[in-house]
């Protein structure tokens, strides 16, 4: 089975997010195994990176406002080529002050949802809802319009 793992920093506290997330996650478990690691935020992006690290597994896409833009299309395509060379996929969002250098060092690519700022919690609904419709194009599944 497909494995998705989400490293994120900061918890989800708004009622409307975490339905939002439970919900994604639930329609994602027909696709995929996907496990979400909550971390605490801490005082320096440094002390952040030595929890984010150590769970770092397989391919790693940091989400970082430098990171490389893709349509829809292009990132279901990018997850199909990993899950068919038997790859894990593991997300990292950082706190609201970003990510620590070593932790884009480690990722295998930096993505960028757009060059906006978002809140990083919901850029956690976003992360799932992007994947969901990853794995709807790769099915051919209607959602995807």
């Amino acid at each position: 089975m497909k494995k998705v793992n989400v490293v994120a920093v900061g918890k989800l506290k708004e009622k409307f997010f975490v339905e939002a997330a439970e919900e994604y996650k639930k329609r994602l478990s027909r696709f995929c195994k996907i496990e979400e690691t909550e971390l605490s935020e801490k005082s320096s992006l440094k002390e952040e990176a030595e929890s984010i690290l150590p769970l770092c597994k397989g391919y790693v896409i940091a989400l970082a406002v430098e990171g490389k833009e893709s349509s829809s299309e292009e990132f279901a395509q990018k997850l199909q080529r990993l899950f068919d060379a038997g790859r894990e996929v593991t997300f990292v969002i950082g706190s609201s002050c970003g990510l620590h250098e070593s932790v884009k060092a480690r990722a295998d690519e930096l993505c960028s949802f757009s060059k906006m700022t978002f809140p990083h919690r919901l850029m956690r609904v976003f992360l799932y809802e992007q994947v969901y419709r990853a794995f709807t194009i790769m099915t051919g599944s209607p959602y995807h319009k």
